[in-house]
């Protein structure tokens, strides 16, 4: 399996993937690698709007007919959105993991170098996932 890593993107070693969207908010979904291992999706629970999260918060589930995973979130902040669509059609995981599949919008709690500072770019992840 070659794997689709986004060179625009930050990642967190439980397969997050991070999408600074420049205005003190990121979009975090889960990496093509983590939906590939997960199998057919079938369930995915989010928070709810307003949920403060510290980085490495458990901030949901995604279920799969092998298995049920957890969502972290990889940065702190406050919950502003959740992919309404991931309801009635969590598939989308599967079928677009970095786009229609995203997860949560999050306003920031620290500057974006801090938060980014402790996850890797796409040239780390994909050296991450060799090892």
């Amino acid at each position: 399996m070659s794997a689709n890593i986004r060179e625009n993107l930050w990642y967190s070693d439980e397969h997050e993937w991070v999408l600074d969207l420049g205005d003190g908010t990121v979009k975090i979904g889960i990496s093509d690698v983590a939906q590939h291992r997960l199998g057919d999706i079938v369930f995915v629970e989010l928070p709810d709007l307003g949920t403060e999260v510290e980085a490495q918060d458990g901030i949901g589930t995604i279920e799969s007919v092998k298995t049920v995973a957890d969502l972290f979130t990889p940065v702190s902040g406050t919950v502003l959105e959740i992919n309404g669509e991931l309801e009635a059609a969590p598939e989308l995981v599967n079928e677009e993991p970095y786009d229609g599949g995203w997860m949560v919008r999050i306003q920031l709690h620290e500057d974006p170098a801090a938060a980014f500072s402790k996850l890797m770019d796409a040239k780390a992840y994909a050296e991450f996932l060799e090892r």
